[in-house]
């Protein structure tokens, strides 16, 4: 009888296992990015022909290798990064499986040039399919270049998957800007076609950033530092103004390696909740070291996957570091950003020198003061939808004087009035800045209710003659189940038979806006939940509806009281330059933009 299971051939195992390795032309650079950096490089040259689909080559000036340890390199498992079990626990290095270069090796025409700068003569290997063809002694500048032509040229059930020579570009031009981030103290090169991709110079974090993201963007980066003595956390966040569409540009790197988890990106995002449009991703580098112990990085193939010893701890501090930068909104004009804390030390030179390289790359002009000037009279003719509303018409139309007690962004502007009696108009010492009202005071709204919340609960207000109301079956099965949950944010719901429910007690800051209605909307939000220990996911979401039926909303006319009590409210809110559903707050228009519009310039 034949037996049903057999022993694979070497080059068969080679195959299967280069294929969790190498995914594409850009995991074969990743990967040898990587060795290259392990080595000790300082400047690294990625050439591709036809997206890397044809040939790619990778130059580095580090240490080399002898033609012993050459040779050794293309054996599996065969690495100079971990010897022993324990070496596991205390990984520092891109690279330690020893799977890289057999894997590349196999699936492709390979050839391997390095010399150490002490030997007279470089080693030169050529592989095919991963077999050794040829070597010999070559003449060559100390460091490796590896050349990978013909990539699954042996595999055609993987080679009819590859894209479009375009697409392979762009994902190696990806690949090396992600790796050009993690170390900015390495010169980076990609060419295409002979024609330069990238060119990036040795700098600090900032300018590497600028050289990646473009300067534009970079103007809108702000600096994150925080943690503690178990993790810590550097690098920058962009404002919400510097938004995409995908999560291309979140860049993470745990202990210098670029990962891709879902931990950190939950922790990301969550900081953003109510600062951005939901769909849109920031722009972030953020750079996370802790003990090589607490992390395992020995997940998948491709490394980006890692798992965390203390989950919670370091989702937490990751939220609370972005959210210290997003609270005090540090793109308003005038807004400088805290000062960042000292560095916690970890006991790893990586993260210091991270850190002295983004504290180096700190500097925001202060803002020059602003002095009111007369300007002409409004004219009273304008149609009502248009009329720009002042707060003294016999007056002329002026900024209002800045208040001796005025201190923050908000309420340093001067006063012009509303426009269509939904938006302030302001000036600030760069321009004209307007302010949604009903954005502002939903933000302080807001704000408000989630202190009450966490600390005894929302301030509700009994009614003197309690309300009935009719609802669904449905609707009084989730007012029964989230009962408790309902008085927390400050609703107070007693059955008075069949479908019908008495109200109490409202949120005090709704309580001359439509309670009832704002209450049946709440109970359709919280019939998606099956049980009452999911009611905290949706606080946040329940306390944003809350804060939208408190506040003005439409055409709504203020006095110069009111508007200054609102910036000045804003001034102590958190998080002030956007609503809680992540529209933004104000827009300035700035004199050089109005000097062209009227061709002034």
């Amino acid at each position: 009888m034949s037996n049903r299971i057999n022993i694979l051939p070497e080059t068969l195992t080679n195959k299967i296992a280069a294929g969790e390795v190498v995914e594409r032309p850009a995991s074969v650079i990743k990967e040898l990015i990587e060795n290259s950096l392990d080595a000790g490089a300082t400047d690294i040259t990625v050439e591709i022909s036809s997206g890397g689909r044809r040939r790619i080559r990778v130059t580095d000036n580090g240490h080399g290798m002898s033609r012993e340890d050459a040779l050794l390199s293309l054996e599996r498992h065969a690495t100079s990064k971990i010897r022993v079990d324990s070496d596991l626990e205390k990984i520092m290095t891109l690279g330690f499986r020893g799977e890289a270069i057999p894997s590349i090796a196999s699936v492709s025409r390979f050839s391997l040039a390095t010399r150490e700068a002490a030997s007279p003569e470089g080693t030169e290997i050529i592989v095919e399919g991963g077999r050794v063809r040829d070597v010999r002694a070559c003449g060559m500048a100390p460091g490796t270049l590896i050349s990978v032509e013909q990539i699954f040229f042996n595999l055609p059930a993987r080679l009819k998957f590859m894209k479009s020579a375009e697409t392979e570009t762009g994902h190696v031009a990806d690949i090396v800007a992600r790796m050009a981030v993690s170390r900015p103290d390495v010169a980076f090169t990609c060419i295409s076609e002979e024609k330069e991709l990238l060119r990036l110079l040795r700098s600090d974090i900032k300018r590497r950033l600028a050289q990646v993201v473009g300067k534009d963007s970079s103007r809108h980066l702000y600096p994150v530092n925080g943690g503690d003595d178990y993790v810590s956390i550097s690098g920058f966040v962009s404002a919400p103004a510097l938004v995409r569409s995908g999560t291309q540009t979140i860049y993470t790197f745990i202990n210098g390696r670029f990962i891709r988890d879902k931990v950190v990106q939950h922790a990301v995002m969550q900081a953003y909740r109510g600062v951005i449009d939901r769909g849109r991703y920031p722009v972030v580098a953020l750079f996370i070291e802790i003990s090589p112990g607490e992390v395992d990085v020995n997940v998948h193939p491709t490394k980006h996957e890692v798992r965390f010893r203390r989950q919670s701890v370091v989702h937490d501090a990751i939220q609370a570091a972005v959210e210290d930068v997003l609270r005090v909104s540090p793109w308003l004009a005038g807004v400088q950003p805290a000062s960042p804390p000292q560095n916690c030390a970890t006991g790893q030179a990586y993260r210091e020198r991270i850190a002295a390289a983004a504290q180096a790359s700190l500097s925001m002009p202060q803002r020059p003061q602003y002095h009111p000037q007369s300007s002409g009279q409004v004219d009273a003719g304008l149609p009502v939808n248009l009329a720009v509303t002042v707060n003294d018409p016999a007056t002329s139309f002026q900024p209002q004087p800045e208040q001796a007690e005025s201190s923050g962004y908000f309420s340093s502007l001067a006063i012009i009035g509303q426009f269509h009696s939904e938006y302030i108009l302001c000036q600030s010492s760069s321009g004209l800045v307007i302010i949604d009202q009903h954005a502002a005071s939903e933000r302080v709204a807001y704000q408000l209710l989630k202190s009450q919340f966490s600390s005894s609960g929302i301030e509700s207000q009994r009614l003197l003659f309690p309300e009935t109301a009719e609802l669904s079956f449905s609707e009084v099965a989730v007012a029964t189940k989230f009962s408790d949950d309902l008085t927390k944010i400050g609703f107070e719901l007693e059955p008075f038979g069949g479908s019908t429910i008495i109200v109490t007690a409202v949120p005090r800051l709704v309580i001359e806006k439509n309670p009832i209605q704002l209450m049946r909307d709440i109970l359709a939000d919280l019939e998606r939940f099956s049980a009452s220990a999911a009611f905290g996911d949706a606080v946040e979401s329940l306390l944003s509806r809350i804060a939208c039926h408190s506040v003005i909303r439409g055409v709504h006319q203020l006095e110069h009281r009111q508007i200054r009590e609102l910036l000045q409210q804003m001034d102590k809110t958190d998080f002030a330059a956007s609503c809680p559903h992540g529209r933004p707050v104000s827009h300035i228009v700035t004199l050089s933009e109005l000097q062209k519009i009227f061709k002034r310039t």
